[in-house]
């Protein structure tokens, strides 16, 4: 499984993705076309019409991306609440003012919506579980925002190059090995304690143990060992996250795949021996021309 933050995805990119029969979301790119077969032939879709006559506050549609390659994917549509609309079209109509044009009716519009592109099949992922996956990307955000801030490698108080290059690497050796703990610790604490970790945390306690742990790296390899022992047995009391009353990201996707574990069974089976089901073929797919793992051919 991909998943790509924010849209920002070439065509070409997907399309390898699809052509090896693996799962990708992404959000809908508002310049990215989208089409539908409509007689054998694509057809743009106008998402602010289709979107304006639909009522329910989750919607999906199978559809493809791209002219040429032609990639299935079937877009979701969450409605977003009232006050989140409201606060999102003042700030486009802003930021078009300080640049000098009018935001179109139908961008206003479409912010009224979150637009998800996953390629999965919907028995595996409903609409609304692909909407709280899409949450996990901003994980990446906050590795981006450590690297600035926690770890700040783009800023330097030396002069000479000997200073510099150790400051470097042992800002890099840091970041190695919290990202190292992060995925275990974020495991113990969740199935322990029931909360999530905080790798900023695990960042502003790692320095504290900067010499501690620089000797270890130049003493025996069992002093080492010693040393990420001890740190592995106090950081889940310091990386944990304040217990609060509304579910995590990962909390809210696990309760929607609980509901689907028969489906993702029955969807397995029938993806490697499709002649075990006596299911009809999807009309889109004959009419994209992409088979049901989400290559093309016939």
């Amino acid at each position: 499984m991909f998943l790509f933050a924010w849209g920002y995805v070439k065509i070409q990119a997907i399309a390898q993705i699809a052509e090896a029969e693996a799962d990708f979301l992404t959000r809908h790119n508002q310049q990215a076309a989208l089409f539908e077969a409509v007689a054998g032939r694509g057809h743009p879709v106008e998402l602010t019409v289709w979107l304006r006559t639909e009522s329910p506050r989750l919607v999906a549609k199978w559809l493809y991306r791209g002219a040429r390659e032609r990639v299935a994917v079937r877009l979701s549509a969450a409605r977003r609440p009232a006050a989140i609309v409201k606060e999102r079209r003042r700030t486009a109509r802003r930021h078009a003012q300080k640049r000098g044009y009018t935001p179109s009716p139908a961008h206003l519009a479409r912010w009224a919506w979150h637009l998800f592109l996953p390629k999965v099949p919907a028995p595996v992922w409903t609409a609304a579980t692909g909407c709280q996956a899409y949450a996990f990307p901003w994980q990446a955000e906050v590795v981006f925002k450590s690297w600035k801030s926690a770890l700040p490698l783009a800023t330097r108080a030396t002069r000479t190059q000997e200073p510099t290059l150790c400051s470097l690497s042992g800002r890099l050796l840091l970041s190695v090995l919290s990202y190292a703990l992060c995925p275990a610790l974020r495991v113990l604490v969740g199935t322990r304690q029931h909360r999530e970790r905080s790798c900023l945390h695990l960042l502003r306690y790692l320095p504290a143990l900067a010499d501690r742990w620089l000797q270890a790296l130049f003493a025996s390899t069992t002093a080492l060992c010693h040393l990420l022992a001890q740190i592995w047995v106090h950081a889940p009391r310091v990386i944990a996250k304040a217990s609060r009353k509304r579910p995590t990201s990962a909390q809210r996707l696990r309760q929607s795949l609980e509901t689907q574990n028969e489906r993702i069974e029955l969807t397995i089976n029938w993806r490697l021996n499709p002649s075990c089901l006596c299911r009809p073929r999807p009309h889109w797919w004959r009419a994209l021309g992409v088979s049901p793992c989400g290559g093309t051919g016939g």
